[in-house]
């Protein structure tokens, strides 16, 4: 088989750039380990910049979401009882939008069955070859036979453990990361969110962050212990400590209830380089992880497959490499400020197990800053809503 655009991973990263590629005629071969089944229960963040909402509507699958989604024109940060709003309306004329990655998915996968795009699922064992030749191709086994994929290009858009990183060789990709002593601790539930916008929420006992799905599911985080496990926690024990993190006139109004996922996220910052090599690109987790906190990993995503699909239409329309020889460079400048405001924020709002008190005093007097300096908050406001591409 052959097609110009192989594509490793059918998450939404991949799904978009075969989306768009498509329209633009572009032929692509989406290779996924699991099933959609599999794809679709995975449980992820849905706040969305601008730009990876102007995608969507580029890529001609943004009509439910535009339908359906929720728009936050701010979040709210909180320090112990005092909060202040981040007012992303005042401060960028712009907004952010909350929609499931998981509806997000099926809206791809919908619109590529549409058009009878090429996904192929339970691809195991997936190999790129000859990345740095002219004529590179991916082998992959289905059902326990062996089957090649030859193309023009190759695109890896398989997550932080897949194949596509590793095939680039050590001594010529650098690695940077940074481990964070604890996780996040997520709780999914059928109840009306506790407020219309995000809380942001620093106290004593550590972060919390109240966030929702839609107006009926509500998404709860807590920063816990990397030694933690999510049965440790019981709902009553979760739902007690969120109470003790979040304002007082919040945590009133807070309606409770079963949960129906529960897990814990450890959190890391990462970025690999370079994004190519060869005729190969890194796309999304693939090439590096943000910590939640900012809601940066879907959105850097986004802007790696906008840099992407742009230069594989001018190579192939106009001939000209210029797009995909600084395919990296580019996607890395935008990533590497992802980065910074992830970090930026995580540091802000936790709590470290080494901190002092001089570390604790730092971190009031920083968000004493932001709560009585517009300029800060316009920062903080644009980097949240996104940065240009």
């Amino acid at each position: 088989m052959r097609t110009q655009v192989a594509i490793i991973g059918g998450g939404p990263s991949g799904l978009l750039l075969s989306q768009l590629l498509h329209r633009s005629g572009i032929d692509t071969v989406v290779l996924e380990r699991k099933t959609r089944a599999h794809v679709l229960g995975r449980i992820r963040a849905g706040i969305l910049e601008v730009g990876f909402v102007d995608l969507m509507q580029e890529a001609g699958v943004a009509d439910r979401m535009m339908r359906e989604c929720l728009v936050h024109q701010g979040v709210i940060i909180a320090d112990g009882d005092e909060t202040f709003n981040i007012d992303f309306q005042d401060l960028t004329g712009t907004s952010v939008v909350v929609y499931g990655q998981t509806e997000l998915t099926r809206d791809l996968y919908d619109a590529r069955e549409a058009m009878d795009g090429k996904i192929i699922f339970n691809a195991e064992n997936v190999e790129i070859h000859g990345a740095e030749s002219d004529a590179p191709y991916v082998t992959y086994r289905v059902d326990g036979a062996e089957q090649r994929l030859k193309c023009d290009y190759v695109a890896g858009c398989d997550g932080f453990h897949g194949v596509s990183r590793q095939t680039i060789p050590g001594d010529v990709r650098r690695d940077f990361e940074r481990l964070y002593p604890f996780g996040w601790l997520g709780v999914l539930s059928d109840t009306p969110p506790v407020h219309d916008e995000l809380i942001y929420s620093s106290s004593k006992r550590g972060f919390s962050l109240c966030s929702m799905r839609s107006k009926n599911r509500s998404r709860y985080y807590l920063q816990v212990p990397l030694s933690d496990r999510p049965e440790d926690w019981s709902d009553a024990a979760f739902w007690q400590e969120l109470k003790r993190r979040i304002p007082g006139a919040v945590a009133e109004t807070l309606i409770t209830g079963p949960s129906i996922e529960k897990s814990i996220a450890p959190l890391r910052s990462f970025v690999s380089e370079p994004m190519r090599w060869g005729r190969l690109f890194l796309c999304g987790d693939a090439a590096h992880i943000v910590p939640p906190t900012g809601a940066k990993g879907l959105n850097t995503a986004a802007s790696d497959i906008h840099y992407l699909f742009n230069a594989l239409v001018q190579v192939f329309e106009e001939r000209d490499s210029e797009g995909i020889d600084r395919y990296s460079e580019r996607a890395l400048a935008r990533v590497w400020k992802a980065e910074r405001f992830s970090w930026w924020l995580t540091n802000l709002l936790h709590r470290f197990p080494e901190q002092d008190g001089f570390d604790q005093r730092m971190q009031r007097a920083e968000l004493a800053f932001l709560r009585e300096n517009r300029h800060a908050q316009t920062v903080m406001a644009q980097n949240y809503v996104g940065l240009p591409y």
